[in-house]
């Protein structure tokens, strides 16, 4: 009967050597992961770098429409400068043909019925010229839209002192008063609406520009400063 035997004694157990198949796949499998990762890292980098086709737009237009808001605070400028000129003499002559006890003045004198024809043509002149709604800024908009109301309110004012003349003169006084208070109103809007246009040229680089209707705070109107005009 034959011998069992085992293994001989000289061959021993070592541990289990790694196979061919295993190492290169890790390896592999890990080199693609870190080619991977680099590979988004640099087209989120690019991509950030790179403003995207979207925010180039965006900023053309942002850059077109400070040049057309730039252009219309001038132009805005030039109208308010214009018109001011123009209604002077209403708010001058309504002020002077007005009760003294209203308006402050120091006398009243009469005013003739040319006189309002004229100033009536003048005023329908700038209501027409203020008629005009370009878009721009909020703060360019409310501007545009307070030299609107005033040349309008002065206009109403006007309309007024005029249905009041009209009538005899023992029946005159409370219309005047009124066409008072609407004159003043007009006053008191145009130089809010002044002090914007002012604050607007200056952020524009445009320096100080004063186009009030009055040099005094007549009915608490605000006035220019003493900054020297366009700094």
């Amino acid at each position: 009967m034959s011998r069992k035997t085992g293994k001989p004694s000289w061959i021993k157990a070592g541990p289990r050597a790694a196979t061919t198949s295993q190492m290169p796949g890790k390896a592999l499998r890990a080199a693609v992961a870190l080619l991977t990762a680099a590979a988004v890292g640099l087209f989120i980098g690019v991509q950030v770098a790179s403003p995207s086709a979207t925010d180039a737009a965006i900023t053309s237009l942002r850059a077109d429409e400070a040049k057309r808001e730039a252009a219309q605070i001038v132009e805005l400028t030039a109208l308010a400068r214009s018109t001011s000129q123009q209604i002077k003499p209403v708010v001058d002559g309504l002020q002077s043909g007005l009760p003294a006890t209203d308006t402050g003045a120091a006398a009243t004198r009469p005013v003739t019925a040319e006189q309002l024809a004229q100033w009536k043509q003048i005023m329908a002149q700038q209501v027409e010229r203020h008629k005009g709604t370009p878009s721009g800024s909020t703060a360019s908009n409310v501007a545009r839209n307070g030299l609107r109301n005033a040349v309008n309110q002065l206009a109403v004012a006007l309309d007024t002192a005029a249905a009041a003349h009209a009538l005899p003169t023992d029946r005159q006084a409370p219309l005047l008063a009124v066409a008072s208070r609407q004159r003043l109103l007009a006053v008191n809007v145009w130089s809010v609406t002044a002090t914007q246009l002012d604050q607007l040229n200056i952020d524009a680089g445009n320096g100080h520009q004063h186009v009030y209707l009055t040099d005094t705070p007549e009915g608490g109107a605000t006035i220019g400063d003493e900054s020297p005009e366009g700094r």
